[in-house]
């Protein structure tokens, strides 16, 4: 008798309704998208085929395979994001792409798959500990900051503060679900804590001296972030005009009656709800809180410390990119450049989240006998 794998069938349900919200809204905000860039849904719909593909590929193996050489992806990563800096093409004062055949690939994209793997391998074998004290702790910690220390300066020199952002992110949630005591989680929160004091103390009154130690493009960064209140800006007036204006129904698919740039990567979800109004946006959010809940019971079931660790890390960067994208549409949090999963335009983050999902899906396939 041979064996099949029995594959989650939500999970597999849930990819296919996210593709397709992504083409029709993506087609419905290209006609405000540069034309040099080709024919989106074309692109998208590959990157989905190349998902999909190494999803296939991933279920093939175990989770451990992918935990066993977890390090050397990590390290395969970090020379990529380091590549950036001497070799990538400079687009609006970054570098975080390369760029070939039409298409580019963002690797602090890839850079959150990596730390998620290594921070499961770490985690699980940490939580699997019998007997766990101060030094153990410490060391493990310290394991931790380096791992995120690296890719975080290199992604930082790009600059890209958003995808720093989401590594931080990954790192909380993956300790969350670990042994270590409360404790530690006081004392990390109370460095932050200073250390964000200390931060806005030179930007607010120390101008000058910030100027000189982290540069004007920062500087500019950090404004438009802490001064996001404001409502100022064509993309979030737009973006809310786009929104408020659409009633229940929404002015119907591919009518998009405002201009925003970025409609179809940061800004899609104000793309779908002036296409589908507040009934269309509501059941999206609906759907998208259905996957998360799903995720959540995921990992109750997990008896598997690097499987639970995994999971948790995923859907840690999920909700944060879900909450942080359609909030910074409405003017809830700043704009920070932090795409909708599944569902923004994208070949790297669109594949990266694809791969995680074949993660998931190991932690969830069976084997049954034919």
């Amino acid at each position: 008798m041979s064996k099949s794998l029995k594959i989650d069938k939500f999970i597999i349900f849930a990819i296919i309704i996210f593709f397709l919200i992504s083409i029709f809204t993506i087609e419905s905000a290209s006609m405000y998208m540069e034309s040099s860039l080709g024919n989106l849904i074309l692109k998208q719909s590959i990157w989905y085929l190349i998902g999909i593909i190494a999803i296939i590929s991933i279920i093939r193996f175990d989770n451990g395979f992918f935990y066993k050489w977890s390090y050397l992806i990590y390290g395969i990563n970090c020379l990529l994001l380091l590549g950036l800096l001497f070799f990538a093409k400079e687009i609006n004062g970054s570098r975080c792409w390369y760029n070939f055949l039409g298409f580019s690939i963002q690797p602090s994209e890839f850079m959150k798959v990596s730390l998620i793997l290594v921070y499961s391998r770490i985690l699980g074998d940490f939580n699997r500990k019998k007997k766990i004290d101060f030094k153990k702790e410490i060391t493990l910690l310290f394991k931790i900051f380096i791992i995120l220390l690296i890719p975080s300066l290199l992604t930082f020199l790009e600059p890209d503060t958003g995808s720093v952002l989401i590594y931080i992110i990954i790192t909380f949630f993956c300790l969350f679900v670990s042994k270590i005591r409360l404790r530690w989680f006081v004392i990390i929160f109370s460095i932050i804590a200073v250390s964000l004091s200390l931060f806005f103390y030179f930007y607010f009154y120390q101008q000058d001296l910030f100027l000189n130690v982290l540069g004007t493009d920062f500087f500019y960064r950090m404004d438009r972030i802490v001064n996001w209140q404001s409502g100022s800006g064509m993309q979030l007036e737009n973006s809310i005009a786009a929104i408020s204006a659409s009633g229940i129904f929404g002015f119907g698919f591919n009518k998009t009656p405002i201009y925003f740039p970025e409609a179809g990567t940061d800004f899609i979800f104000s793309v779908f709800a002036s296409n589908f109004g507040f009934l269309g946006s509501s059941l999206l959010i609906i759907f998208l809180t259905l996957f998360d809940i799903y995720l959540i019971n995921l990992t109750n079931k997990r008896v598997n410390y690097k499987d639970k660790t995994l999971i948790i890390g995923i859907l840690g960067i999920i909700f944060y990119q879900q909450v942080q994208n359609i909030a910074m549409t409405i003017g809830l949090l700043p704009i920070t450049g932090i795409t909708l999963p599944f569902i923004s335009y994208g070949g790297s983050s669109l594949l990266s989240y694809l791969i995680l999902i074949g993660f998931i899906i190991n932690t969830n396939k069976k084997k049954v006998m034919n």
